[in-house]
C-alpha cells in the first residue's frame, strides 16, 4: 500500500533541493504531466522550475516516490486523488493562491511536455482545462465574506480533484492506468 502524499513531506524535499517552488504548484505540474506522460518516462525532477537546481540521489528518490503516490491516487477507485494544498490551518487567502498554484501547475505540467492538442479532447476535458485556466487567478477579496469564501474555496477543491480525475481517466483509459501504476512501481524498485 501507498501512503499519501503529504505537504510537508513535499516542502521538505523541495527545500532540501534549495527550490523556492510552491509545493501546491510543483504537485499540480507533476501532476499534469502524469495525465499526459507514462510514469516511467517523467522525471520528476525535469517539473522543478529552477533548471539550474542539483537533485541529490536521496531528493530524488523521493521524488519519484511522490510520482507513485501521485499515480496511485490517480488509479485509486476510490477516487483518493485530492490536490496537495496546505491544510485549513493556513490562511484563505494563501490557500486560495496555493490553489491557482496548483491549477498553474497542472496547466503547465499538461502542456509542456508531450504535444498536447485540445481539439482532441472531450469536452469536459476542454472546460476543465479552461477552468483551470480561470482558478490560476484565485484570490480573496478585502471585503468577502469568510464564511462564504470558505464554502466556495471547498467546491473549487472539490472540482478540481474530480476535474484533474476526468482529465487524467481520457488520456489513460483505465486499463493503461492500472498497468502505469504496475509499469512505474517495477521501475522504482
Amino acid at each position: 500500500m501507498i501512503k499519501p502524499l503529504l505537504y510537508t513531506d513535499l516542502l521538505s524535499t523541495l527545500a532540501a533541493i534549495g527550490s523556492a517552488q510552491e509545493v501546491s504548484a510543483f504537485h499540480g505540474a507533476l501532476c499534469g504531466a502524469l495525465c499526459r506522460e507514462t510514469p516511467a518516462k517523467l522525471d520528476p525532477a525535469s517539473l522543478l522550475e529552477d533548471d539550474a537546481l542539483t537533485v541529490d540521489e536521496t531528493s530524488a528518490v523521493q521524488l519519484r516516490e511522490f510520482c507513485e503516490q501521485a499515480v496511485a491516487a490517480f488509479g485509486d477507485a476510490e477516487l483518493g486523488f485530492h490536490p496537495l494544498l496546505p491544510d485549513d490551518a493556513v490562511p484563505l487567502n494563501d490557500r486560495a493562491q496555493a490553489l491557482g498554484a496548483w491549477c498553474e501547475g497542472f496547466l503547465f505540467g499538461l502542456s509542456a511536455r508531450v504535444k498536447f492538442d485540445l481539439k482532441d479532447c472531450s469536452e469536459e476535458v476542454r472546460e476543465v482545462v479552461a477552468d483551470f485556466t480561470q482558478f490560476t487567478r484565485a484570490a480573496i477579496g478585502a471585503g468577502d465574506d469568510l464564511e462564504v469564501e470558505e464554502g466556495a474555496y471547498a467546491e473549487l477543491v472539490e472540482y478540481i480533484r474530480v476535474g484533474a480525475q476526468l482529465v487524467y481517466m481520457e488520456l489513460h483509459p483505465r486499463p493503461a492506468a492500472a498497468a502505469d501504476v504496475e509499469s512505474y512501481n517495477k521501475t522504482l524498485h
